[in-house]
């Protein structure tokens, strides 16, 4: 990516609502171009008898014109450039060719069916830059260096090893150090993906993109800025999606191929039967033209994108939204799938699940009481059990006045309630002996690893526990088990440890999964499994998952995501349910069976034609009959998919 583009996403808060409707419009110019083509092209149909001889030549020529103009700057360009002709050329050609021997509306349709095919490709590469975009917004531009007992805003570019910076608490962290001075609960979800905040203090390692929630920190920069693991982030995600597939490379040969051998028989068909077989030179040219039409690759166009767009339809029916064709082509291929935990076979959120509390309390009434000091804080678990003291309480106003609420960070809440002090957090925040006796006494004894324990303290008391749990997505045990009935590998991939991951595996029913990854081991990971099983799809929602997702062949966001997640994902679930990556892939399997029908029509019409050409059995119109009737065929077969 180019300074100037990075410059421009950096700005583009300040462009005024009018410049952003023109760089939206700009942006889809060419989808724009081919509407417009098509509708000209429809209404001189549709008045052919009404209209003028002038009017009806105007409206074909603007049609040419408007939906042409793109994909014939870049065939010319990438021509001189690369010196090869491209299939680009071979459409002008065949239009010209048309055009030459009278036939306006078929060089019109055969433009328009071009355009639209280059435009939906040129949407679909802007959706995918916009990635490297999404990440830009989360990288601080700026931090504030202490040096000489003095701060001091700077350029994070500017930083050094060993520089020392500070970071107050909702501020996001510029680049990664270690802490030589004050504590605070880290959000690393941009790095681990987990939902919940990890406390960091003094000699701990801190990361960029992270955010420091409740507590002022002193770092000293440890990594140069572009090699923090933010930025290895960004350059995977980039890598990545530079890369060329085998089918991309395997089409840019066979445009080439097709492009010559084309050409070279409309060059042999203009003299050599004049030569050799006493046509007559004007039989000759007749015959090269018709050639250079009924070869012209319009039904071969067709056979791909109105099935590609009627099984892309008939998907995001059913919420689940592709953002390019030859993504829902490879899900049929997928061999194995790995998936994210948190956020993805997880709601990503942790709920309370259980609720211990001792039977001489009224448990009513300290429920509301503690919903109503849990309401104070930010910390994603407080929300959590002011949600269920809500829900079970009914009412968070209680008769006691609250007084003297302290937030400790990465510790718990202290409140005054009446005379007595309260304390709601960790174990060792309340005293670790006095919740040991209190878990033994009331606590399941069959507690697991991924459960988090909040305990409830009256002055010296243990009065209650929540158990709280990042629960399992109602829809990820039938996923998985669908998943292994089409015979697909399942692996899960977590930044969490090694027994919440054992847990988790075994709940939802899969058998492999990798513990501990950081955002490169993900990418790794992806790429073994990729040459273990050839084809690899992904299914992420963080911003840890970016690079991995940008790595596999077929990578899928939940639509609950993060931005970055959804810009680099190649399908996207709206409604997060999992079981619906078992219905696209029969989808894709029906498309790509249709697709292989049309394209087998499509080349034996095309060899029919030039066969009865060559013979002179054919004339135009006949030609153009059965050149434009496949087109229609393959068309009609492809509308099936939308059912």
């Amino acid at each position: 990516m180019s300074t100037d583009t990075l410059e421009m996403k950096r700005t583009t808060w300040k462009t005024p609502i009018s410049k952003l409707k023109t760089v939206a419009i700009y942006e889809h110019h060419e989808l724009i171009a081919a509407l417009i083509s098509g509708l000209l092209l429809l209404l001189s149909w549709i008045f052919k008898d009404q209209l003028t001889s002038v009017l009806w030549f105007a409206l074909h020529g603007f049609a040419f014109a408007i939906g042409g103009y793109a994909k014939a700057k870049e065939g010319i360009t990438e021509t001189i450039q690369t010196k090869k002709l491209n299939v680009e050329i071979l459409m002008i050609l065949a239009a010209i060719g048309a055009i030459t021997i009278g036939y306006w509306t078929e060089a019109a349709i055969l433009i328009f069916i071009f355009a639209l095919s280059g435009a939906l490709e040129t949407y679909s590469m802007n959706k995918s830059n916009r990635a490297i975009s999404s990440l830009m917004d989360l990288q601080p531009e700026e931090a504030l260096l202490l040096q000489d007992k003095r701060e001091t805003t700077i350029p994070v570019s500017q930083l050094k090893i060993g520089d020392t910076i500070l970071v107050r608490a909702g501020e996001r962290i510029p680049a990664d150090g270690v802490i030589v001075k004050g504590a605070s609960t880290i959000d690393e979800s941009t790095i681990t993906g987990e939902s919940l905040p990890i406390y960091r203090q003094n000699q701990h390692d801190v990361y960029a993109g992270t955010v420091a929630l409740d507590g002022t920190l002193t770092i000293k920069i440890t990594t140069k800025p572009n090699e923090t693991l933010f930025q290895k982030i960004i350059q995977l995600v980039q890598s990545a999606q530079e890369e060329k597939s085998t089918s991309q490379l395997f089409i840019e040969k066979f445009e080439s191929t097709y492009v010559y051998g084309v050409l070279a028989i409309v060059a042999i068909m203009m003299f050599l039967p004049y030569l050799l077989f006493n046509w007559t030179l004007s039989d000759s040219i007749y015959r090269a033209m018709v050639l250079l039409v009924v070869a012209s690759p319009c039904a071969l166009v067709a056979s791909i994108s109105p099935a590609t767009l009627s099984a892309i339809s008939n998907a995001a029916r059913k919420g689940i939204l592709f953002k390019g064709g030859v993504h829902l082509e490879n899900l049929s291929n997928i061999q194995a799938i790995a998936l994210d935990k948190t956020g993805t076979l997880t709601k990503g959120k942790p709920a309370v699940t259980k609720v211990y509390m001792d039977e001489a309390v009224n448990e009513k009434e300290i429920l509301s009481i503690i919903g109503a000091i849990e309401k104070e804080s930010t910390h994603p678990i407080a929300k959590s059990i002011t949600a269920y003291c809500l829900d079970k309480a009914g009412v968070l106003a209680p008769t006691f006045e609250i007084k003297h609420l302290k937030n400790i960070s990465g510790k718990g809440i202290i409140a005054t309630v009446g005379n007595n002090e309260w304390r709601i957090g960790k174990a060792d925040f309340v005293g670790k002996e006095l919740t040991v006796a209190f878990q033994q006494q009331y606590a399941d004894k069959q507690s697991t690893a991924e459960k988090t324990s909040t305990f409830i303290q009256i002055n010296e008391r243990i009065i209650g526990m929540f158990i709280l749990k990042d629960t399992i997505r109602e829809s990820a045990k039938e996923a998985i088990h669908n998943l292994k009935s089409n015979g697909i590998e399942t692996i899960m991939l977590t930044g969490d440890n090694e027994l919440t991951a054992k847990a988790v595996a075994e709940e939802v029913g899969i058998n492999q999964y990798k513990a501990n990854c950081l955002p490169q081991d993900k990418v790794a990971y992806v790429k073994s499994f990729r040459k273990q099983y050839k084809t690899m799809a992904m299914v992420g929602d963080g911003i840890n998952d970016a690079p991995a997702l940008a790595n596999a062949n077929v990578s899928i966001a939940m639509g609950e995501g993060t931005d970055i997640a959804l810009d680099t994902a190649d399908m996207v679930l709206m409604k997060n349910d999992l079981t619906k990556i078992t219905n696209a892939i029969h989808v894709s399997k029906r498309m790509n069976r249709i697709i292989k029908q049309n394209i087998i029509f499509s080349l034996s019409i095309i060899l029919l034609l030039v066969l009865t050409n060559y013979f002179q059995m054919i004339d135009l119109p006949l030609g153009v009959i059965g050149h434009e009737g496949s087109t229609i065929l393959v068309i009609l077969n492809s509308l099936r998919l939308l059912k």
